[in-house]
């Protein structure tokens, strides 16, 4: 049980740091202009990524079956987030 506690945490540490490089990067460049609601969607997205993979893990008990079904879920994640971003399906929540 200590092992996984050790796993959320570490996924939500992943996660601050990743949120950390958008907002450092701003402070020095124009190039990089995120609101707070960016941060919170990316934040939304990354975390319900990272703890889908966790219940992944916890409830499957074949391995072959925990990397497919985490593979599913991240392969939507990185749609969801290109979509946020450049819109390549054209949906209204497209970025551009």
């Amino acid at each position: 049980m200590i092992t996984q506690n050790k796993r959320l945490i570490g996924i939500v540490f992943f996660i601050t740091l990743l949120l950390l490089v958008p907002l450092l990067v701003m402070q020095f460049t124009d190039q990089v202009n995120w609101s707070l609601s960016d941060f919170i969607v990316a934040g939304f997205l990354l975390l319900t990524t990272g703890l889908a993979c966790e219940f992944v893990l916890r409830k499957v008990k074949k391995m072959n079956y925990q990397i497919a079904i985490c593979l599913v879920i991240l392969t939507l994640f990185i749609l969801v987030w290109i979509e946020l971003a450049v819109g390549i399906f054209g949906t209204p929540i497209s970025g551009n």
